[in-house]
């Protein structure tokens, strides 16, 4: 039961995807179970750090600790989540050319 302030915390398997090609670069982490991921929670994937020669594409299986976020964390991340968000696009008044 995740609190206030507290979280939960535990470990679980996992999949790990990584690509390095022309046409995709990407890392992927697939819980066991399909582990429900929510706003404010972390994912830490345990073991030596991946090295991936372009044009590869490996999977590993590893151990991941999952630490849920509070009730107030998870709030402030949707929160801040929308003005975050709005960076991504850009509005102006001004004409195509300068």
């Amino acid at each position: 039961m995740t609190g206030l302030f507290s979280s939960e915390k535990f470990d679980t398997p996992c999949r790990v995807e990584i690509e390095q090609s022309a046409e995709h670069f990407h890392a992927h982490v697939e819980l066991a179970g399909n582990v429900p991921i929510y706003p404010g929670d972390s994912v830490q994937v345990h073991g030596e750090p991946i090295m991936v020669a372009f044009g590869e594409k490996v999977f590993f299986d590893r151990m991941a600790t999952v630490q849920r976020a509070g009730l107030l964390r998870r709030a402030w991340t949707k929160f801040t989540g929308y003005f975050e968000m709005a960076e991504l696009y850009e509005v102006s008044f001004t004409p195509g050319r300068l």
